[in-house]
Formats: structure tokens, sequence, C-alpha cells
């Protein structure tokens, strides 16, 4: 009899541990489940092909630049269209700069990128470009508007689609 409540006992014991390790488990699901939705799914929005000319002594190099934009999400990407001719034209200016021997370089194209993105991310309000930039001093102000700011890393990355140098 006794060997059979130290059974009993045992039993008891090895089903509440069974249940505490499960709804253990349930738990980590769910916070990992929760987790996965909060992630947001980037938005991709491509931008027309440019065609630049290098600063390349004699003037007769020239790149044809392919860009997709990775945004946080889809209010960015039409808040990024709104300002697009803006946009593209800062795009311009900064490629127009770079010599073809600094962009065959993968530190040149990752420099490139990253001008890229915070030049998105100023008329958006989110770039520190607007400092020391007289010429965009109505384009800073209208960025200081309440209502206007973006979180931080909305523009998420540049991603060339194609990178041509003649």
């Amino acid at each position: 009899m006794l060997i059979g409540a130290i059974v009993v006992v045992l039993v008891v014991v090895a089903a509440a541990a069974l249940l505490f390790l499960n709804g253990r488990n349930q738990e980590s699901d769910e916070e990992h489940g929760s987790a996965a939705a909060a992630a947001v799914v980037p938005t991709f929005l491509p931008l027309d092909n440019m065609v630049v000319n290098l600063a390349d002594p004699g003037g007769d190099r020239f790149v044809q630049l392919g860009i997709t934009l990775e945004l946080a999400d889809d209010k960015t990407a039409s808040l990024v269209k709104q300002y697009l001719p803006s946009i593209r034209s800062g795009i311009l200016m900064l490629v127009s700069q770079r010599s073809s021997e600094e962009l065959l370089l993968r530190e040149g194209k990752e420099k490139l990128a990253a001008e890229i993105r915070e030049e998105v991310s100023r008329p958006l309000g989110l770039g520190s470009a607007k400092k020391g930039r007289a010429q965009d001093e109505d384009l800073a102000d209208e960025e200081e508007r309440p209502g206007r700011q973006q979180p931080q890393g909305a523009v998420r990355r540049v991603l060339f689609s194609s990178f041509i140098i003649q």
C-alpha cells in the first residue's frame, strides 16, 4: 500500500510539472507570435533609372543608376512620392560629384548609398543634412513644422537595382 501511495504522489507531481512546463511554452509561443506580428514588412519604392554625368576629367564618363528605396511603411512611401522631384534632383547632384574611379569601388557605392539615404530623408524631416545648407532654408523651415516628423529609420536602406558606368 505504501508503494501505491508513492506511485500516486509521483504521478501527481509529474502531471503538475508537465502542466506547468506546457503553460510556459504556450506563453513563450504567444510572446514570439506577437513579436513577429509587430515586425512591419518594409515597403519598396523603385525610382526611375537615372543617367548622370560623372566628375571625371574630360566629362565623358557617366553612370546609369537604378535605385530602389526600402521604406518603413506605405505612409512613408506616399510621402516620398510627394517630394520625388526634389529627391531626384538631390540624388542627381550627389552622383554628379563622384568620379568613376570612386564609384567602381564597393566603399564608394556604400558611401553613395548612405548619402542618398540622407538626401531622401532630408525633405521628409528625417535627415541632418539641412544644417549648413543656406539654399535649403525654406525647406528646413518646412521640416520643423509639427506633424511632419516621421520616426527615425523610415528610410531603411538604399538598394541599387542597376549600376552601369561608361
